[in-house]
């Protein structure tokens, strides 16, 4: 256990202490999953069956323990709810995407469109609301690591690279460059960006990208949600809506890159 100076909790568990579980690396230890909620009964239930995964996990029980614990610990994956004593989750959230790309995965009572579209505008990868089942939280996690590239193990080059004008995406690092200026994106950003260069110009729908975008099948994302992603993309490719030179707006339709 690790007390701050004013108290709060942060407890976890280390990768290399993970006893008869299964090791999610044979190379190295892999960075720990943090949770963060308030509950103490919902805490160690979302850590039993991330534990039985394999996973190493890291808690946290409000705003500002968690940027401490997000800090010293590095996670691969940040589950978090949206009501928080010190700090609320939105506000989490926005303090970790000024620093960090770490895949979020956001919890919440609150079901209203409005508090979705807060946290997806803040850069959250996925959104679960309560009451949760703790297996869909899994397979959740599961899936986020997976398209992030932290749930398996490839080899470098297997999947290479591609361009849109002048953006690059390495698909290996997931890194994404403009030029010769990094470009940070979420792991749904990312997403994004690759199914729209992977089409090659074809036009597609909201319905589709939510398929492309959420493990689940995006049954609790709404059309908008798209759209304030790919308004994020944009901003951050420094792109122009009305005078589109990657990512162009069919209206009815859907999204399509611009062909150089």
């Amino acid at each position: 256990m690790l007390v701050g100076h004013d108290d709060r909790r942060v407890t976890g568990t280390s990768a290399g202490n993970t006893g008869g579980r299964r090791l999610r690396s044979t190379m190295q230890p892999a960075a720990p999953i943090l949770v963060v909620d308030d509950d103490a009964k919902i805490l160690a239930l979302v850590r039993t069956y991330l534990e039985r995964e394999g996973f190493a996990v890291v808690e946290a029980c409000d705003g500002l323990a968690a940027l401490a614990a997000a800090e010293t610990h590095a996670p691969q994956l940040v589950v978090l709810d949206l009501m928080l004593p010190e700090l609320d989750g939105i506000g989490v959230l926005h303090r970790l995407r000024a620093t960090s790309a770490v895949p979020v995965l956001m919890l919440s009572a609150r079901g209203a469109t409005g508090d979705r579209i807060a946290g997806i505008a803040e850069g959250a990868d996925d959104y679960l609301p309560k009451p949760f089942s703790p297996a869909e939280l899994v397979v959740r996690v599961h899936a986020i690591l997976r398209r992030s590239g932290g749930d398996t193990a490839r080899r470098p080059g297997d999947r290479g690279e591609l361009r849109l004008g002048d953006v690059r995406v390495d698909l290996d690092r997931h890194e994404v460059w403009r030029g010769d200026r990094p470009v940070p994106l979420t792991g749904v950003e990312l997403r994004l960006l690759v199914a729209l260069i992977e089409a090659d110009g074809r036009v597609l729908t909201r319905d589709v990208l939510i398929d492309a975008l959420y493990a689940n099948g995006g049954g609790d994302v709404f059309d908008r949600t798209i759209d304030v992603h790919v308004r994020r993309l944009r901003d951050k490719l420094g792109d122009d809506a009305e005078n589109p030179r990657y990512v162009a707006t069919v209206r009815g339709a859907g999204y399509r890159t611009v062909r150089s």
